[in-house]
């Protein structure tokens, strides 16, 4: 099949692409990092970077909208709190993603190991994190939506573990049990991908027969993972979590030292 003037795949690497969709689909909807899998396997089959990246938000906001629809049915989403937070995360991510060429994103390659590394240490020290809900530290409907906005324009100027932060704001700011935190970010999360998605598909960046291929394999992945965060709510999605965290970080950390 070609997808670009410039690129080949073939019906396997295609077939595998779709694989890795359904993996990368699965976790996310469970812990967010999605991206973790699917981004290095779309370098590896040769998309170029910029496309690969356009192509991993539109193929990750499948799984992620296909997570949403899965954990809005059990019952742990209220999108009537959550209308205003989606607007200000799509905002975010929209002019995070447009303003990414005009700022110096060096200190995030430091700065954010070391937050994940911290997100990861809460979640493995903290022994009463559970799926009940506790007092929030703040008012959900004045501060989600700046959260939204703030995490959202993370997401599109740099971008790994906005999920965990997502998930650790519920949790600490909001009182939400962990189910529901995992919940509610993946609805932010969608938000997030759809915004820095509208400047990507503007721009043409988009190899949209890759995304076809690898959605069908989110759908599936998003709708497993969603269903298995349910299932075993805060006893995998803590572990989880923490394995994402630690996993994210030590990336960027080896991403610097490979770029002295």
């Amino acid at each position: 099949m070609l997808v670009t003037p410039d690129l080949f795949l073939s019906v396997e690497v295609l077939a595998l692409l779709a694989f890795v969709g359904l993996a990368a689909g699965f976790v996310d909807a469970i812990a967010g990092g999605g991206g973790l899998i699917a981004l290095p396997a779309m370098l590896a089959v040769g998309i170029p970077p910029v496309g690969a990246l356009a192509t991993n938000k539109a193929q990750g906001v499948i799984g992620t909208l296909m997570a949403v629809w899965t954990y809005a049915r059990g019952g742990y989403v209220r999108f009537g709190a959550l209308v205003i937070a989606i607007a200000t995360t799509f905002a975010g991510s929209y002019t995070g993603a447009f303003v990414v060429k005009q700022l110096d994103t060096s200190v995030l390659e430091i700065g954010v190991p070391v937050l994940l590394i911290g997100v990861a240490t809460y979640f493995t020290l903290a022994p009463r994190l559970s799926d009940v809900d506790r007092a929030a530290r703040l008012s959900f409907a004045a501060f989600v939506p700046v959260m939204g906005f703030l995490l959202g324009f993370y997401d599109g100027i740099f971008g790994p573990g906005t999920g965990s932060f997502f998930t650790m704001g519920f949790i600490v700011l909001f009182g939400l049990g962990v189910t529901r935190a995992a919940a509610n970010t993946k609805v932010l999360n969608a938000a997030s991908n759809l915004g820095a998605l509208a400047l990507f598909m503007l721009a043409g960046d988009v190899l949209w027969p890759v995304v076809i291929v690898m959605a069908i394999g989110q759908i599936a992945g998003g709708y497993l993972g969603a269903r298995t965060g349910i299932r075993f709510g805060a006893r995998l999605i803590k572990p989880m979590v923490v394995v994402i965290s630690v996993v994210l970080a030590l990336k960027l950390l080896w991403d610097q030292i490979g770029a002295f």
